[in-house]
């Protein structure tokens, strides 16, 4: 589908991994400098909603203002979604094959420690182990101190979207293949996060490869997300997208998204005061984030302008709320805008492109060695049935 005023790419592999990397950057550092506030807030703060890129909550004083300080959240910076998307993307372009949860330990937790790097938020170089949240910064307790079996080091951990908002590159590595993706970032995520978080990553990778399927739609990237979803989150994705069927613009659907996933987020109506059962395990709650993403994807129709800006505006976890969103539609064709993009490159002194351009050879390399693999099964199990075996 081809949103109005939607401007849209042909859908090649290159094309659409750019488009759902860059998107995702870009959604990250328009939602960084207003997350954490109601769509009130913002509107008071901006006199209207955001419709670009802003500067710091704070203005000047955003280096010793609370809750915000030390980071520079504004201004075109990305934030720790985009930062450990990166992150992940080196990892596929040095294992060159699918992942697990002993490929975070092996080489996502060593990059996160070892290797210093520009932090556009800190304007600095740093180890990215110095900005990433404490969700974050379990990986490198659990598996570096505490080795802990990577398969099991995600339970204990607090359940949030942490885990889901850099699994992007999963989708893309298995695109048009949502059941791999699924299954590939569970296991990523187990060394992560349990319960809702990790299904959360699972459901997300699925959603950006079933977004790279040709032909695809925010109905059929919604579509392949309830085939796949489980508990909680599926009541979630169900709940939030019936709703944001009936809007075709954010402002009006900006609430009654917010109503939709309530009844499954445990953070409370109070962002920065979470409720007592705020990020516990359980099979009857959701992160509040991918479903809200979903949501704008489909009020927007797939325009990457309209989700992303429906995106930051939501407030409370819009950051990560606008990397999904972004990625997706990003991964559906529709181009990011450029005066965004180009911004958002130079502010952060980040190259967007470079992302995409490796984790694309890495893929296809990956999914060649998936053929030969498959064929080699055809092959085995016809000799076990007497079957024939093309190909």
């Amino acid at each position: 589908m081809t949103p109005k005023g939607a401007e849209t790419t042909t859908g090649t592999l290159d094309e659409r991994l750019t488009g759902a990397l860059v998107g995702a950057a870009v959604g990250d550092a328009l939602g960084g400098p207003v997350e954490g506030y109601s769509p009130e807030q913002i509107v008071e703060r901006h006199g209207g909603r955001v419709h670009g890129v802003v500067g710091p909550w704070n203005g000047d004083t955003w280096r010793t203002a609370r809750p915000i300080a030390p980071y520079h959240k504004g201004d075109g910076h990305v934030t720790d979604d985009t930062l450990m998307t990166h992150a992940l993307v080196r990892v596929y372009a040095t294992v060159r094959d699918h992942l697990d949860a002993y490929a975070v330990a092996e080489h996502l937790v060593p990059d996160l420690m070892g290797t210093p790097r520009w932090i556009p938020e800190l304007e600095a170089e740093a180890l990215p182990l110095q900005r990433i949240f404490l969700a974050e910064k379990w990986l490198v307790a659990r598996l570096h101190y505490g080795h802990v079996d990577p398969r099991e080091a995600g339970a204990g951990n607090i359940v949030n979207c942490g885990a889901a908002m850099y699994m992007a590159p999963v989708g893309l590595v298995n695109a048009a293949n949502p059941a791999g993706a699924y299954a590939e970032a569970l296991d990523i995520a187990g060394a992560h996060q349990s319960s809702y978080g990790r299904e959360a990553a699972g459901v997300f990778a699925a959603a950006v490869a079933a977004a790279c399927a040709p032909g695809a739609t925010p109905a059929s990237v919604v579509e392949a997300c309830l085939a796949l979803a489980k508990d909680g989150t599926r009541a979630a994705i169900e709940a939030v997208c019936d709703v944001a069927a009936r809007h075709t613009d954010f402002e009006s659907a900006l609430r009654p998204l917010r109503e939709a996933v309530a009844p499954y987020d445990t953070v409370g109506p109070d962002y920065r005061a979470p409720s007592l059962g705020a990020r516990r395990p359980s099979r009857l709650h959701a992160i509040e984030e991918l479903p809200v993403a979903l949501g704008m994807l489909v009020v927007s129709g797939g325009d990457y302008r309209h989700a992303v800006l429906g995106s930051v505006n939501y407030g409370r976890d819009c950051d990560s709320i606008a990397t999904m969103a972004g990625a997706l539609a990003g991964a559906l064709g529709c181009e990011v805008p450029r005066d965004w993009s180009k911004t958002v490159a130079e502010a952060s002194r980040l190259d967007l492109h470079a992302p995409a351009t490796a984790l694309a050879a890495a893929a296809r390399e990956i999914f060649d060695r998936d053929v030969r693999r498959r064929r080699a099964h055809e092959a085995a199990f016809a000799g076990l049935t007497g079957a024939s075996c093309s190909g």
